[in-house]
């Protein structure tokens, strides 16, 4: 698989990665791709450390602000966005700088994603309906005994 060049800065949440990253766009030809699972989503401003107005003029953030919060964003869908963003930051002779503390869009970036089959709507119906009827109890303890 091919990986397209870029910085990665990661870690916990408040643990300063924000300011390195406004730093280093002061300093060399980077532009910042979130890595956040949760700054996707518009309005999640509390608790989830999104820069502010000042910093966002300052250093801008891709993928920030993407989605509803009712909408569903995949790990999948990260891949494709931040693979996207990458190369219009590459296409503009600057290096992507992915900064963030989702692991599991870091990795996916990295590893990529296996071949799964696509959910089958169908199924989750079907056991929705039986959830409803006997509950989720009892569903589990069925699973428990198919596959223990």
């Amino acid at each position: 698989m091919h990986r397209p060049l870029a910085i990665l800065l990661m870690g916990p949440t408040a643990s300063g990665k924000t300011g390195a990253a406004v730093e280093l766009v002061q300093q060399l030809p980077v532009e910042i791709v979130s890595v956040d699972s949760a700054l996707v989503y518009r309005g999640m401003d509390i608790g989830t450390a999104k820069p502010d107005a000042k910093t966002l003029q300052l250093a801008p953030h891709r993928l920030i602000d993407i989605r509803d919060p009712s909408e569903v964003y995949s790990a999948a869908e990260f891949r494709d966005d931040a693979l996207r963003e990458m190369a219009a930051i590459r296409a503009r002779g600057k290096l992507p700088l992915l900064v963030g503390g989702t692991m599991l869009y870091f990795r996916v970036l990295q590893q990529g994603l296996s071949d799964l089959p696509p959910a089958n709507r169908g199924v989750r119906a079907r056991l929705e309906a039986e959830a409803r009827d006997q509950g989720w109890q009892a569903l589990h303890a069925r699973l428990r005994r198919i596959d223990p």
